[in-house]
Protein backbone atom coordinates (compact mmCIF):
# COMPACT_ATOMS: atom_id res chain seq x y z
CA UNK A 1 0.00 0.00 0.00
CA UNK A 2 1.39 3.15 -1.19
CA UNK A 3 1.44 5.93 1.50
CA UNK A 4 -0.92 9.10 1.14
CA UNK A 5 0.14 12.34 0.53
CA UNK A 6 0.28 14.75 2.90
CA UNK A 7 -2.87 17.10 1.97
CA UNK A 8 -1.94 20.86 0.96
CA UNK A 9 -2.25 23.48 3.24
CA UNK A 10 -4.02 26.69 1.99
CA UNK A 11 -3.85 30.11 3.25
CA UNK A 12 -7.47 32.10 3.91
CA UNK A 13 -5.87 35.82 3.49
CA UNK A 14 -8.20 38.61 3.97
CA UNK A 15 -6.69 41.61 2.17
CA UNK A 16 -7.75 44.98 3.25
CA UNK A 17 -6.84 48.59 1.73
CA UNK A 18 -5.92 50.50 5.00
CA UNK A 19 -7.06 54.10 5.37
CA UNK A 20 -10.25 53.69 3.47
CA UNK A 21 -13.63 53.75 5.33
CA UNK A 22 -15.99 51.77 4.67
CA UNK A 23 -13.55 49.07 4.02
CA UNK A 24 -12.47 47.59 0.67
CA UNK A 25 -11.08 44.20 1.05
CA UNK A 26 -11.03 40.71 -0.26
CA UNK A 27 -11.02 37.56 1.10
CA UNK A 28 -9.21 34.88 -0.94
CA UNK A 29 -7.53 31.55 -0.22
CA UNK A 30 -4.02 30.53 -1.99
CA UNK A 31 -1.77 27.87 -1.59
CA UNK A 32 1.10 27.96 0.60
CA UNK A 33 3.69 26.72 -1.55
CA UNK A 34 2.92 29.65 -3.66
CA UNK A 35 5.54 32.42 -3.67
CA UNK A 36 4.76 36.32 -2.89
CA UNK A 37 5.63 36.90 -6.62
CA UNK A 38 2.20 34.63 -6.82
CA UNK A 39 0.50 36.81 -3.86
CA UNK A 40 1.73 39.74 -5.47
CA UNK A 41 -0.81 39.12 -8.94
CA UNK A 42 -3.54 37.52 -6.15
CA UNK A 43 -3.38 41.13 -4.52
CA UNK A 44 -3.28 42.94 -7.75
CA UNK A 45 -6.20 40.86 -9.63
CA UNK A 46 -8.47 40.36 -6.79
CA UNK A 47 -8.51 43.67 -5.71
CA UNK A 48 -8.46 45.22 -9.61
CA UNK A 49 -5.42 47.22 -9.37
CA UNK A 50 -3.19 47.26 -12.66
CA UNK A 51 -0.03 46.45 -12.10
CA UNK A 52 1.10 49.32 -13.25
CA UNK A 53 3.09 50.41 -10.24
CA UNK A 54 6.26 49.52 -8.36
CA UNK A 55 4.92 47.38 -5.42
CA UNK A 56 6.92 45.44 -2.12
CA UNK A 57 6.09 43.28 0.89
CA UNK A 58 7.14 44.02 4.84
CA UNK A 59 7.21 41.16 7.08
CA UNK A 60 8.58 40.89 10.26
CA UNK A 61 11.02 43.64 9.32
CA UNK A 62 11.76 42.45 6.14
CA UNK A 63 10.79 44.01 2.37
CA UNK A 64 10.18 41.94 -0.28
CA UNK A 65 9.79 42.74 -4.25
CA UNK A 66 10.91 42.55 -7.30
CA UNK A 67 14.44 43.60 -7.63
CA UNK A 68 14.80 46.60 -10.74
CA UNK A 69 18.84 46.91 -11.12
CA UNK A 70 17.79 48.33 -14.44
CA UNK A 71 16.14 51.35 -12.96
CA UNK A 72 18.30 51.95 -10.88
CA UNK A 73 16.79 50.30 -7.84
CA UNK A 74 19.03 47.93 -7.22
CA UNK A 75 20.55 49.15 -4.33
CA UNK A 76 17.18 48.98 -2.47
CA UNK A 77 17.55 46.16 0.12
CA UNK A 78 14.86 44.00 -1.01
CA UNK A 79 14.64 40.31 -0.92
CA UNK A 80 13.13 38.89 -4.15
CA UNK A 81 9.62 37.71 -3.93
CA UNK A 82 9.84 34.71 -5.91
CA UNK A 83 12.49 33.17 -4.43
CA UNK A 84 10.57 33.15 -1.16
CA UNK A 85 7.19 30.75 -0.40
CA UNK A 86 4.68 31.81 1.81
CA UNK A 87 4.85 28.91 4.07
CA UNK A 88 8.40 29.91 4.75
CA UNK A 89 7.61 33.59 6.17
CA UNK A 90 4.05 32.85 7.49
CA UNK A 91 4.22 31.10 10.78
CA UNK A 92 0.49 30.51 11.20
CA UNK A 93 -3.32 31.67 11.48
CA UNK A 94 -3.86 35.19 12.70
CA UNK A 95 -0.51 36.78 11.51
CA UNK A 96 -0.73 40.37 9.48
CA UNK A 97 1.92 41.42 7.16
CA UNK A 98 1.72 44.72 4.73
CA UNK A 99 1.84 44.91 1.01
CA UNK A 100 2.37 48.37 -0.76
CA UNK A 101 1.67 49.04 -4.09
CA UNK A 102 2.59 52.27 -6.05
CA UNK A 103 5.15 53.66 -4.22
CA UNK A 104 3.64 57.48 -5.08
CA UNK A 105 0.31 56.56 -4.16
CA UNK A 106 0.81 54.75 -0.94
CA UNK A 107 -1.89 52.07 -1.21
CA UNK A 108 -0.92 50.22 1.68
CA UNK A 109 -2.85 46.39 2.08
CA UNK A 110 -3.16 44.59 5.26
CA UNK A 111 -2.89 41.03 4.52
CA UNK A 112 -4.53 38.53 7.63
CA UNK A 113 -4.05 35.09 7.46
CA UNK A 114 -7.39 33.91 9.45
CA UNK A 115 -7.27 30.74 8.72
CA UNK A 116 -4.78 27.67 7.65
CA UNK A 117 -6.98 24.89 5.98
CA UNK A 118 -6.32 21.63 3.89
CA UNK A 119 -6.88 22.00 0.07
CA UNK A 120 -9.84 21.10 -1.30
CA UNK A 121 -9.42 18.56 -4.45
CA UNK A 122 -12.29 20.08 -6.36
CA UNK A 123 -11.11 23.24 -5.69
CA UNK A 124 -8.88 25.21 -8.57
CA UNK A 125 -6.77 27.45 -6.15
CA UNK A 126 -6.17 30.44 -5.57
CA UNK A 127 -9.60 31.73 -5.40
CA UNK A 128 -11.44 34.54 -4.40
CA UNK A 129 -14.56 33.62 -1.33
CA UNK A 130 -15.93 37.13 -0.73
CA UNK A 131 -15.41 40.99 -1.53
CA UNK A 132 -16.26 44.27 -0.55
CA UNK A 133 -16.35 47.52 -2.52
CA UNK A 134 -14.83 48.71 -5.38
CA UNK A 135 -10.44 48.90 -5.89
CA UNK A 136 -10.18 53.01 -6.57
CA UNK A 137 -9.02 54.15 -9.36
CA UNK A 138 -5.29 54.16 -10.36
CA UNK A 139 -3.22 57.51 -10.24
CA UNK A 140 -6.12 59.05 -7.75
CA UNK A 141 -3.56 60.32 -5.27
CA UNK A 142 -3.88 57.69 -2.21
CA UNK A 143 -6.68 57.39 0.24
CA UNK A 144 -7.36 60.65 1.28
CA UNK A 145 -7.27 61.78 -2.43
CA UNK A 146 -9.44 58.76 -3.13
CA UNK A 147 -12.39 60.04 -0.24
CA UNK A 148 -12.66 63.26 -2.02
CA UNK A 149 -12.69 62.03 -5.00
CA UNK A 150 -15.93 59.92 -3.75
CA UNK A 151 -17.07 63.16 -2.97
CA UNK A 152 -17.02 65.32 -5.39
CA UNK A 153 -18.58 62.37 -7.79
CA UNK A 154 -21.24 62.04 -5.72
CA UNK A 155 -22.48 65.90 -5.36
CA UNK A 156 -23.60 66.91 -8.81
CA UNK A 157 -23.21 70.49 -7.40
CA UNK A 158 -19.30 70.28 -7.16
CA UNK A 159 -17.69 72.50 -9.61
CA UNK A 160 -15.43 69.29 -10.24
CA UNK A 161 -17.95 66.87 -10.83
CA UNK A 162 -18.33 66.65 -13.96
CA UNK A 163 -15.13 66.84 -14.66
CA UNK A 164 -14.46 63.34 -12.31
CA UNK A 165 -17.59 61.64 -13.15
CA UNK A 166 -15.52 61.63 -16.42
CA UNK A 167 -12.49 60.99 -15.28
CA UNK A 168 -13.39 57.33 -13.57
CA UNK A 169 -16.43 56.45 -16.12
CA UNK A 170 -19.50 56.26 -16.17
CA UNK A 171 -19.85 52.78 -15.30
CA UNK A 172 -17.64 53.35 -11.96
CA UNK A 173 -19.61 52.30 -8.83
CA UNK A 174 -17.68 51.92 -5.85
CA UNK A 175 -19.79 50.27 -4.22
CA UNK A 176 -19.21 46.75 -6.82
CA UNK A 177 -16.25 45.05 -6.09
CA UNK A 178 -17.36 43.17 -9.60
CA UNK A 179 -17.04 39.65 -7.71
CA UNK A 180 -18.12 37.54 -10.64
CA UNK A 181 -14.85 38.66 -12.62
CA UNK A 182 -12.36 37.77 -9.57
CA UNK A 183 -11.81 34.27 -10.20
CA UNK A 184 -11.50 34.24 -13.84
CA UNK A 185 -9.12 36.59 -13.74
CA UNK A 186 -7.55 34.91 -10.65
CA UNK A 187 -6.90 31.14 -12.97
CA UNK A 188 -4.73 33.20 -15.30
CA UNK A 189 -1.89 33.56 -12.72
CA UNK A 190 0.65 30.67 -13.76
CA UNK A 191 2.63 29.05 -10.82
CA UNK A 192 6.18 30.75 -11.92
CA UNK A 193 5.28 34.62 -12.01
CA UNK A 194 8.94 35.52 -12.79
CA UNK A 195 8.15 36.66 -16.29
CA UNK A 196 4.21 36.89 -16.06
CA UNK A 197 2.85 40.75 -16.74
CA UNK A 198 -0.72 40.08 -16.69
Amino acid sequence: MTPRKKAQSIYQLKITLKGIRPPIWRRVQVHSDATLGHLHWVAQLAMGWMNAHLHSFLIQGVEYGKPMPELGFGDMEMQDEESVKLSTVIPGEKFKFLYLYDFGDGWEHDILVEKVLEAEADIDYPICIKAKRACPPEDCGGAWDYQQLLETIRDPTHPEHEKMREWVGEFFDPENPEFDEIDGLLKMIPKDTTNFEG
